[in-house]
């Protein structure tokens, strides 16, 4: 038998891939609507684990409730009141909606259906690139861009890459982010311990958008509470935050970790720029605090409105640009 497989798969109404390591009896589960991944099983120790908390079936996938590990394009987070302005020209992402409606985060592929571009196995790993056009002129975004998410299941873990190709004729902004979420046992996150290797953190408003300017920016030294530049039990704390300037490991890549002291069981989730979000899922539908969302993102939310990202999300036309995160297994 080959190490690696890949495969489609149901999810009861749902089309799903599946992707295997047999030796390392690992498994990845990846619906295509939304191209969210839903488990992610390995065996440590001798014992069966789901690291995902992803949709447990095909109505939680349908309904999205979570955003679990959503493909978040072409913006990552929330968007200020589904307004924005680019290049001059304001923006509208939700015409004629008022008051407490007003609610635009996520971008717009959450219910997107991928196409399988490619299904590979070998020797080395299992993989599968998804494709989506959802991405179109529509209100408040004129701009066209085309997506591709490919999932690795490799020795080493997930890797997830992600393209986006502007195919429109006008300078479009946009970034990626993806919003995993991480259970490590059947405890809450008040025992498991975090890593985020930030020096600072971004500071926001009671709706959650960044305030303005250099007032977003606070560094870790003055904000004790919330600073896990050194591993600590996440305890009672309550995050729904973003940090940036992170600090890569010696092999380029920034590692935030997430480990259960009782287990041993730890995950580093990687990527190879941007910030990182960390949601203790206080205020989710189901599983309060029973995971964590650890979110890789080129750029901090509300990043359309946002001079110092200004540069950062422009895509030219014709253009591609990629971004890469992952997770790996850590044991001790």
């Amino acid at each position: 038998m080959m190490r690696y497989a890949a495969e489609q798969a149901r999810l009861d109404g749902q089309g799903i891939v599946i992707l295997t390591d047999h030796h390392g009896r690992r498994r990845l589960r990846i619906a295509r609507h939304g191209a969210a991944l839903l488990s992610f099983e390995v065996r440590a120790s001798g014992v069966e684990h789901d690291l995902a908390d992803g949709y447990r079936d095909a109505v939680e996938v349908d309904t999205r409730l979570g955003s679990r590990f959503a493909i978040m394009a072409p913006f990552a987070g929330r968007i200020d009141d589904a307004r924005y302005a680019f290049d001059g020209r304001a923006q509208d992402l939700q015409p004629g909606v008022a008051g407490a409606e007003r609610a635009s985060r996520h971008g717009f592929v959450r219910d997107a259906d991928f196409a399988i571009a490619a299904l590979t196995a070998d020797a080395r790993h299992a993989g599968v690139t998804l494709t989506s056009s959802a991405i179109r002129p529509q209100p408040g975004y004129p701009h066209a861009i085309d997506l591709g998410v490919t999932f690795m299941l490799d020795a080493g873990g997930i890797t997830l890459e992600a393209a986006m190709r502007n195919v429109g004729d006008s300078v479009a902004p946009c970034f990626f982010g993806w919003h995993p979420y991480f259970r490590l046992s059947g405890s809450t996150v008040a025992g498991w311990q975090l890593q985020i290797p930030a020096q600072t953190l971004i500071r926001t408003g009671a709706n959650l958008i960044p305030l303005p300017g250099a007032a977003a920016y606070v560094a870790l030294d003055d904000a004790p509470a919330l600073d896990f530049r050194e591993p600590r039990l996440i305890g009672d704390s309550i995050l729904d935050q973003g940090y940036t300037d992170l600090a890569a490991d010696r092999d380029g890549r920034i590692r935030t970790r997430l480990r259960d002291p009782a287990s041993g069981l730890g995950i580093a989730v990687w990527q190879s720029c941007g910030v990182m979000h960390a949601f203790t899922a206080d205020t989710v539908s189901r599983d309060v605090r029973r995971a964590v969302a650890l979110e890789p993102m080129e750029c901090m939310a509300d990043a359309f409105n946002r001079a110092d990202c200004a540069e950062a999300i422009r895509l030219l036309p014709g253009a591609e640009r990629r971004f890469r995160c992952g997770v790996e297994v850590e044991l001790s």
